[in-house]
């Protein structure tokens, strides 16, 4: 399956249709999981729906230039301490005539292992999230799978997520990849945050990537982030420009049993 612009822009103005119907109905807390590479070692509540989304954003890999547009992330808890995670992006090349592809999608499960200061409680919070990589739209790309340990810790000057996960990637190469993500104080109306991580596709590639931004919490319910991504692929230089925002929607009332509060990340 290829993607040509005339699709992609269909994609584009079904997501946007969704930001707009999800603005109305938004019930639940989102999560900040964007800008980041990484994520938290945290879950959406039982039947929330969160997303995660950029309108769109730039990357420059040396002298190729490329439009994503969008990328997007659905997290749905579906029980307690687990989510389905769908994602996926549209990526046109704006250096060169190939057309639109859909890349990175990925069916992912994530599971919180250990609840803590992100479920509202004592301690460290850790979860695993695991599931298959869908096939790219175009180049030799095939299914891969994934695998990752997460583990979050709280304090009054900031929070920090660290990331270890390993892969088969969609042309079935060993992957790994380590990220440290630090937030500013949870309690700030707009906080500042960090993330720098390494990944080795072994025989392929290495990459050293940093990335600063911001975060602005409008409320327990939607927040919106921007930031920017400089790396090294092989000795290649990397820009990025990110910008987009999460919000969640109540798809149906959990039983009081499985209901926690959730904290805004």
């Amino acid at each position: 399956m290829r993607y040509d612009v005339g699709c992609g822009l269909r994609v584009w103005c079904a997501g946007a249709g969704i930001v707009g119907l999800a603005t109305v109905l938004c019930a639940g807390p989102a999560s900040a999981y964007r800008p980041f590479d990484g994520t938290d070692a945290a879950v959406a509540d039982v039947g929330e729906l969160e997303i995660e989304l950029q309108p769109a954003g730039l990357l420059k890999e040396g002298s190729e230039r490329f439009l994503l547009a969008p990328v997007t992330v659905v997290n749905v808890g579906f029980v307690k301490d687990w989510e389905l995670v769908l994602q996926g992006q549209l990526t046109t090349p704006l250096s060169s005539p190939e057309p639109t592809s859909f890349t990175d999608g990925a069916v992912l499960l994530k599971h919180v292992l250990r609840p803590g200061v992100l479920q509202d409680q004592t301690g460290p919070s850790i979860a695993t999230e695991f599931g298959m990589l869908l096939p790219d739209t175009t180049g030799p790309s095939g299914i891969g799978a994934s695998w990752a340990a997460i583990v979050s810790q709280r304090w009054d000057w900031g929070t920090v997520h660290f990331n270890v996960q390993t892969e088969l990637t969609r042309d079935h190469h060993a992957d790994v990849f380590v990220s440290t993500i630090i937030e500013g104080p949870y309690t700030w109306k707009v906080r500042p945050v960090a993330e720098v991580f390494y990944e080795n596709e072994f025989g392929q590639f290495q990459t050293l990537s940093g990335l600063v931004g911001l975060i602005w919490q409008v409320n327990d319910k939607l927040s919106f982030d921007v930031a920017v991504r400089e790396a090294r692929t092989n000795g290649h230089a990397v820009s990025e420009l990110r910008a987009g925002l999460t919000f969640g929607v109540q798809l149906w009332q959990p039983n009081s049993a499985d209901h926690r509060p959730a904290l805004a990340h």
